[in-house]
């Protein structure tokens, strides 16, 4: 019986222990996740912006392999034995965490049960209710790159099965946007021989060259059209954006930059498509706008100089120069706060209200702070009216005030493309947290 109980012992003495750490690390763990979705809510992160995981709990074993694979810090956490979406609004669909879950408790959907996004009805091989114009890529709901490119290069497949492509003196197709889904759609009708037609309205990537600096933007291999097999992993904005130049040189497409699209009219032999730079005539269209749209103008005098931008790449890069940051939103604040902690800049931020009412609780407490120990000087009820090379003149309730300037960086928002397919006659639906 001693001895019985001498063997017990000898396991049971490690097994209690290895079952003490396992306990402890996750209440620690558990603990962990509570601060985070407190501190989420506060920093507003909670609102998923596209593609995001659902995860369903009855089937999640709370392993953490999600958490894990997550390119992005936060985004995911296990709490009370379950994984859990943490900070919604830094997820931008890579679907790692769908490919590691053992137990297939994760999919990748669009909107929330409080909150939907709306989307283009569309056929199994992407042709929308016009028959004729196809959409790819994030504006049809689809966030991760590799899927945006797989769905460029198919609606290029569907598009050689119309009638009258190769016939005529239209073109074949214009390609509108060229992010993931518009460059592999380019590719694909440039490597069939298709008289196409791309128009950008930025620059080569749409939506991916907008995402922060040094951003992880794709972690699996893809097949891009002409190039083959892209074995590219743990790939960022630029490293991605860089082998996308070359492969545009390399293969020779032409891509229009600085073109907007304003309308898609019905003809005779398919659409007409104007632009910024005129019409062009064509059987089909793909568009591959993405979701974020255009950046609202402010409207002012001067507005074109170059020296007016509407994104932040880098803080950094406005060292030792006078910068105006209109706006009153979360990426006004953010980029005013950031800019300010940069040596040397003279910062100046504009709002057209009395405040920020828009912004997060935590920006809200420190552009005040900013305001106060005078690294951000705040122009409340204020508008741009006027800006030249070397000044910008803003008007405010007390008059008009001008002042030097080295950049602006205006950050009032987009405007949204489904005001562009109601107007073009596409039918939309909207997605609750569905697939």
């Amino acid at each position: 019986m001693d001895t019985l109980w001498g063997v017990l012992l000898v396991y049971a003495v490690p097994l209690g222990a290895a079952i003490a750490i396992y306990l402890f690390r996750r209440s620690r763990s558990d603990r962990a996740a509570v601060r985070a979705i407190v501190r989420a809510r506060e920093e507003g992160l909670t609102t998923p912006a596209s593609l995001h995981p659902s995860i369903d709990l009855s089937r999640c074993l709370g392993c953490g392999m999600c958490a894990m694979v997550c390119p992005e810090k936060g985004v995911l956490g296990v709490s009370g034995g379950k994984a859990l979406l943490v900070k919604a609004a830094n997820c931008i669909g890579h679907g790692a965490c769908k490919e590691a879950c053992p137990t297939y408790a994760i999919e990748l959907v669009l909107g929330t049960a409080e909150q939907g996004v709306e989307v283009p009805v569309l056929s199994p091989s992407f042709e929308s209710s016009t028959p004729g114009i196809f959409v790819a890529g994030e504006l049809g709901g689809i966030g991760l790159i590799r899927n945006a490119i797989s769905q460029g290069r198919q609606v290029i497949e569907a598009v050689r099965r119309l009638d009258g492509i190769g016939r005529g003196e239209e073109l074949d197709v214009v390609i509108v946007g060229a992010g993931p889904a518009g460059f592999a759609a380019t590719l694909a009708a440039h490597a069939a021989g298709l008289r196409y037609r791309t128009l950008e309205q930025d620059c080569l990537g749409g939506t991916v060259a907008r995402y922060p600096r040094r951003k992880l933007v794709l972690t699996a291999p893809v097949e891009l059209p002409v190039v083959g097999a892209v074995k590219l992993r743990e790939t960022t904005r630029e490293a991605l954006l860089e082998f996308w130049e070359c492969t545009e040189r390399e293969t020779g497409i032409e891509i229009r930059y600085q073109e907007k699209v304003s309308a898609i009219e019905p003809s005779r032999h398919g659409f007409i498509v104007r632009s910024s730079s005129g019409e062009h005539q064509t059987r089909a269209v793909v568009l591959a706008l993405g979701r974020r749209g255009s950046p609202r103008k402010l409207g002012a005098e001067g507005e074109t100089l170059a020296k007016v931008v509407y994104q932040l790449e880098d803080p950094a890069d406005y060292r030792g120069q006078r910068v105006l940051v209109v706006g009153a939103g979360d990426s006004a604040v953010e980029a005013a706060i950031s800019i300010a902690a940069e040596s040397g800049t003279d910062v100046t931020l504009s709002c057209r209200g009395d405040g920020f009412p828009r912004a997060k609780p935590l920006n809200r407490q420190k552009i005040e702070q900013c305001e106060r120990d005078g690294s951000v000087r705040v122009l409340r009820k204020s508008q741009v009216e006027c800006v030249d090379e070397a000044s910008v003149s803003v008007s405010g309730p007390d008059g008009g005030e001008r002042f030097g300037n080295d950049a602006i960086l205006v950050c009032i928002g987009g405007e949204l493309p489904t005001g562009f397919l109601h107007a073009i006659g596409l039918k939309t639906e909207v997605r609750y947290g569905e697939p």
